[in-house]
């Protein structure tokens, strides 16, 4: 136990090393946990350490999984029903203009540029082409978007883009067996009755001691996630689909909210975001890079060419619109999750497997960084979130932390 708890602390302490940077750049923290877990992964793989961190082992796959299903679900729940009823023209064509053309073009890359087969180069399409919902969902809540209509419109697109995912993926590699349909049934079944059960057992349980409200979701969100794994899916799939059907529940009760950002963010989701970058060695992509950044250029510029102008076309301003854009060009989850399901069904190598997730990975930073730093729509804050991103207040923050440096 000894060995599992070191690990644990050396998790949190690059978890702890992350927050700071953020916090002192006005960096998305899921990003620079990302790149903390390249660093350290590299750091550690050079100086004969990469065990030091058992990426593969049952209990840490077991956390980062259970982080990505919490996060994805708080990201489905945040979808506020009124405003995906107004404005789900906007979304579905943001999210379909999102998958269509990026998977078309990332194959076309990847087969005619890269030289892979054509199945490799479907699925590395299908992976490229996914929006992360845990990216977006923590890009949305440190800056507060996910409160107001903006944001949720974003997070409705990225729902629709990551469905054309999971539905690729199923219909072109994984059989459609009488598992796949006891397991559309399930979901539709979730989707209908968990928002009938859960205020009835919220009602009669919930306000106690014993937290029966985060209980209950774990145990249907776990059970679900099983099945969906069980039937050749993923996990995070039904999180996805009952964190929407109970938006208008769950997704109001702004205490329980809380608590369950609380877990999430400050226990389970390092593990995911960490575990991501320290798969990708810097040495390998710095050896061999055409790959990665042939990759991820194509997958901006096709979600550029694709999702700007549907955005511009549902009179969103120039700085929104291109907002908006890089967001949905921010890949990791369902992409990562699709590169892995390759590698396991012997659909890509190892090689093709580490170009992949590494410009899975440069896709999660890389348009994201670009789009706070320049293309944030300050005007489009909540007014507390607002006044903290001011020029006038970062400067005075840059101030005080110079100030302090000085002093120590």
């Amino acid at each position: 136990m000894a060995e599992i708890w070191a690990q644990v602390a050396m998790v949190f302490g690059l978890a702890l090393i992350a927050s700071l940077i953020a916090h002192r750049y006005r960096f998305s923290t899921a990003l620079v946990e990302i790149i903390v877990g390249m660093v350290a992964g590299s750091i550690l793989a050079a100086v004969g350490g990469y065990a030091a961190f058992s990426v593969q082992e049952p209990w840490v796959k077991a956390l980062a999984g259970i982080g990505a299903i919490f996060l994805t679900f708080l990201a489905g729940a945040e979808l506020d029903p009124d405003v995906f009823r107004m404005k789900w023209k906007e979304a579905a064509a943001i999210g379909v203009a999102s998958f269509l053309l990026p998977a078309i073009g990332c194959w076309a890359a990847a087969h005619y540029l890269l030289g892979w087969e054509s199945s490799p180069a479907l699925l590395a399409g299908i992976a490229l082409a996914a929006t992360s919902v845990a990216v977006v969902y923590t890009v949305m809540m440190e800056y507060g978007f996910n409160r107001v209509g903006f944001g949720k419109t974003i997070l409705a697109a990225c729902f629709i883009t990551d469905l054309g995912t999971v539905v690729t993926l199923g219909l072109v590699f994984a059989p459609f067996t009488w598992k796949t349909l006891l397991l559309v049934v399930a979901l539709a079944a979730a989707f209908f009755g968990l928002p009938i059960l859960t205020p009835r057992a919220y009602a009669r349980f919930g306000g106690k001691p014993s937290e029966f409200e985060a209980k209950f979701l774990l145990f249907w969100l776990m059970a679900l996630g099983a099945l969906a794994v069980w039937a050749g899916s993923e996990a995070v799939l039904p999180a996805y689909l009952v964190g929407m059907a109970l938006a208008g529940s769950v997704g109001r009760d702004a205490a329980l909210v809380k608590r369950l950002r609380a877990i999430t963010i400050g226990l389970l989701t390092p593990f995911y975001f960490i575990r991501a970058g320290y798969f990708v060695s810097i040495p390998a992509v710095v050896m061999a890079p055409f790959g990665v950044f042939a990759l991820i250029a194509v997958e901006i510029a096709t979600k550029i060419v694709s999702v700007y102008p549907v955005a511009r076309a549902f009179k969103s301003p120039h700085k929104d619109a291109m907002y908006t854009t890089l967001l949905m060009a921010s890949g990791l989850t369902f992409g990562t999750i699709s590169a892995l399901f390759g590698l396991s069904n012997k659909i890509i190598d190892e090689g093709q497997y580490s170009t992949l997730v590494a410009a899975i990975i440069g896709t999660a930073i890389i348009p994201t960084l670009i789009a706070n730093r320049f293309f944030l729509p300050r005007h489009l804050l909540p007014k507390d979130e607002a006044e903290l991103h001011t020029p006038a207040h970062e400067a005075e923050v840059e101030k005080a932390l110079d100030d302090s440096e000085v002093r120590s």
